[in-house]
């Protein structure tokens, strides 16, 4: 079944063509790498999915429902959620009260949210610092709180825009198997994300956008084999560092 669909999606900026006519689906259930060089127009696609920018033409449907004129909150309400490439969180909250402003747009009630909230802490691994400021977390800690506010909205399809970025290798570990955790919960999964090698073990299939266009679609082996995915993105070196599939 499909759950999100694109179709021709644009978005310029000036002259400046950051999606172009981008057709794109996510099925219910699928975890979806989306890959590509810096200035591919990767988040910007997921401005244009969560509402926070206006396609300048195609339509983006979740559900089956057209989200075209719908506000960040209300699609977020529908259960599309997203992540930030830069993790904001409000600093002097506490981790659970910056997760339990995501559980109202969910539950009305404060105390419900508030329990909501609490089990989402525990399930990213931050329960231990549920009381400590947000700003006092690291990096990694910092990207776990962003993957809760997003998982305490319920979300049915969750966008990750590169929840991995700056981490050490024990950190990516760590997210991957959350990620997997959350994939195998029952939520889809729409992930940006550079590091390749946390891309190929999450993700059922890959999308590679250059210039705001697909150039190649397939499952994880074929994309790392593919010549213009290597020419574009990966390089040679990749291709030789990769581990065999």
């Amino acid at each position: 079944m499909t759950l999100l669909e694109t179709r021709g999606l644009s978005k310029s900026f000036g002259g400046v063509h950051a999606v172009a006519g981008l057709d794109l689906t996510v099925s219910q259930g699928e975890v979806l790498g989306l890959i590509g060089p810096n200035g591919a127009g990767k988040t910007t696609v997921f401005n244009l999915l969560s509402g926070f920018l206006t396609p300048d033409a195609g339509e983006v449907r979740f559900r089956d429902r057209s989200l075209r004129g719908l506000r960040p909150h209300t699609i977020c309400a529908l259960g599309l959620a997203r992540t930030f490439q830069i993790v904001r969180p409000f600093p002097r909250l506490s981790v659970l009260d910056n997760v339990v402003i995501g559980a109202l747009g969910r539950h009305a009630v404060a105390a419900r949210a508030r329990e909501h909230a609490r089990a989402v802490v525990e399930r990213v691994g931050l329960g231990a610092k549920a009381g400590q400021a947000a700003a006092g977390l690291t990096l990694a800690e910092r990207k776990r709180l962003e993957l809760a506010r997003a998982l305490a909205t319920e979300p049915t399809l969750l966008l990750l825009d590169e929840v991995m970025a700056g981490l050490n290798p024990t950190e990516i570990s760590g997210v991957v198997a959350l990620v997997g955790e959350i994939h195998r919960g029952g939520v889809s999964i729409l992930l940006i994300e550079h590091n390749m090698r946390a891309v190929m073990a999450l993700s059922h299939r890959i999308v590679v956008l250059n210039f705001g266009e697909t150039v190649a679609e397939g499952a994880p082996a074929a994309i790392a084999n593919h010549p213009r995915v290597v020419e574009a993105y990966l390089g040679e070196e990749y291709v030789h560092a990769a581990p065999p599939h």
